[in-house]
């Protein structure tokens, strides 16, 4: 037998085998591919588009409505708005019979949800978390309302509150004539009975996010408390509850701004008559309403913002002061 031995020169062990390229040729493609003018302009409208629309759509309307709130305009050519000063707001807060009892329904609104949805979506995440038998389906069936579009809930709601034909009338025997409650039509309940459905989903909303904070919650701590002979009522109270203050946090946050931003449901029931007026009703009635008083909107609408930043500004701080320490 005999063996052949085949020598290779450094020249020709340095030439790749036919149809590979060089592993520089292989990295200069690969970052050209990376880098193809196509990928760059998808890449250009991916982010340049979300950030021109929210700078057209937010941005610069905060700050066209914060110096209209200084003049008075009709909304017809540029040229007929006139510099007014402070006179809109001296107007709002002396003159309006309306924007102080918008005031209070806003804040009855927050006191609202923060006592009565915000308790029981926690009593339902607490129940929840004990992983019980389809609890999916209810957390499903709790958070439905939140996914929902608050004028879908409007119109749900307008029918469970019928006076003829309505659910809460046909059970308690007031759909008879002479005998019907309008809960909508009446300013004593119409308030009342907008709040019942506003709470309705607000208790689906601050459900998801206790759940959320009650995943945190490390179980070694409620082994311990346990051990320590506490019941479930202490270890909640003492424990768990403490451990859920980021969340609380954001729970107040976010039910400050519901109540701040409420329009839909009022908008859909009565549009802010009777008795349920509040602050962004008056904002669109003026802005876009037959008055047409587009200054005189801008300026509830600064005033809105101007509560709105006192609540997020110190939620913001406390947030960037908790990332540095960490």
């Amino acid at each position: 037998m005999s063996s052949e031995t085949t020598t290779k020169t450094p020249e020709a062990a340095a030439v790749p085998p036919p149809g590979t390229a060089s592993p520089k040729k292989r990295a200069v493609l690969g970052h050209r591919r990376l880098l193809t003018r196509r990928d760059r302009i998808t890449l250009g409208l991916m982010a340049g588009v979300p950030t021109i629309l929210h700078v057209a759509l937010v941005w610069l309307t905060a700050l066209a409505s914060i110096a209209l709130a200084f003049t008075t305009w009709d909304g017809i050519g540029f040229g007929s708005i006139k510099w007014v000063g402070l006179d809109n707001f001296r107007e709002l807060f002396t003159s309006n019979p309306q924007f102080w009892p918008a005031v209070e329904h806003n804040v009855v609104w927050f006191v609202v949800l923060i006592l009565i949805p915000t308790p029981f979506g926690l009593f339902l995440a607490v129940q929840l978390d004990k992983q019980i038998r389809f609890s999916r389906v209810y957390q499903t069936a709790f958070f439905l309302p939140v996914v929902v579009s608050m004028a879908v809930i409007g119109f749900v709601w307008q029918l469970v509150y019928n006076p003829d034909t309505g659910l809460i009338n046909s059970l308690i025997g007031a759909n008879e004539p002479g005998h019907y409650i309008d809960w909508i039509g009446d300013p004593d309940l119409n308030l009342w009975a907008i709040l019942i459905a506003a709470s309705w989903r607000h208790a689906g909303y601050m459900m998801i996010l206790y759940l959320a904070g009650l995943k945190g919650v490390d179980p070694s701590l409620r082994e311990a408390s346990a051990l320590d002979g506490a019941n479930e009522w202490q270890t909640f109270k003492n424990v768990v509850f403490p451990t859920l203050r980021p969340t609380n946090t954001v729970v107040l946050v976010v039910t400050i701004i519901e109540a701040l931003r409420a329009f839909d449901l009022v908008f859909v029931f009565n549009k802010g008559a009777q008795g349920t007026e509040l602050l962004s009703i008056l904002v669109t009635n003026n802005i876009i309403g037959e008055s047409s008083r587009i200054g005189y909107g801008s300026a509830i609408a600064v005033v809105l913002l101007v509560i709105s930043l006192v609540v997020i500004i110190p939620y913001l701080i406390a947030t960037f002061r908790k990332e540095r320490s960490a």
